[in-house]
């Protein structure tokens, strides 16, 4: 479970990581990220209504993208990241999902 810390919460955090303007991208989601002085990564998520109109489908992708993540925090140290979901994806999607945000970190590390 991700503790108040790990978390971006506030328009300010968002808006700094997105004014930083690093950018990766992939066919479903878009990394936005920023170095920060702290011993740890905090995580936020942006899915529009536009994306998946069912606030069901909605929280199914955050909680993935969400688990994903903590799986590979200790890749992660010292960085903001706010994720963009741009196109839908659902339960029969998983392994594509994971397989991406497993790129995208790679990406992000070089």
């Amino acid at each position: 479970m991700q503790t108040k810390l790990t978390k971006l919460t506030k328009t300010d955090e968002f808006s700094s990581v997105f004014n930083f303007r690093k950018r990766l991208s992939s066919q479903h989601f878009s990394f936005h990220y920023q170095p920060n002085t702290l011993s740890l990564f905090r995580l936020g998520m942006v899915v529009g209504k536009k994306t998946q109109k069912l606030a069901v489908k909605r929280n199914y992708m955050r909680r993935v993208l969400r688990e994903l993540m903590r799986k590979k925090q200790e890749q992660l140290l010292n960085f903001d990241i706010v994720i963009r979901i741009q196109k839908s994806f659902y339960r029969n999607d998983f392994v594509e999902i994971e397989t991406e945000v497993d790129q995208m970190i790679a990406r992000l590390k070089k």
